[in-house]
């Protein structure tokens, strides 16, 4: 919890992801508030956070429409703590991102494709 019992290990940015309350002591299950996100983030993280084996359990939730965050919820079995499931999560998720983006770049440098509409 926010200067509670566990903090981030990594490069996140306590502004940008809180721990909400009601986290386990021993950190297998809390709630996570990403903010200035939407659907976009909450529902890839949540894809991404759910690929993790050692996860149980991940949803995700807009609290208000008019509200710019996204609550995450993370349950893992016990052999990790679920602030190791998000940055696990956001680091696959970043990975993907950059992949996509090496193999789009790779393909527009080609420039092997039709400039004819079929």
């Amino acid at each position: 919890m926010t200067g509670g019992e566990f903090e981030f290990d990594g490069e996140i940015d306590p502004n940008k992801i809180q721990i909400l309350p009601g986290a386990s002591e021993d950190g297998t299950t809390a709630s996570f508030r990403i903010l200035k996100e939407d659907h976009t983030i909450g529902n890839a993280l949540r894809y991404m956070i759910m690929k993790n084996p050692d996860v149980e359990f991940c949803g995700y939730s807009i609290p208000h429409p008019s509200e710019a965050a996204v609550n995450i919820r993370i349950q893992t079995y016990g052999d990790i703590t679920a602030i190791q499931a998000l940055e696990k999560g956001l680091d696959d998720l970043m990975d993907l991102c950059d992949h996509i983006e090496s193999e789009f770049r790779k393909e527009v440098e080609a420039g092997d494709y039709s400039t004819v509409e079929p």
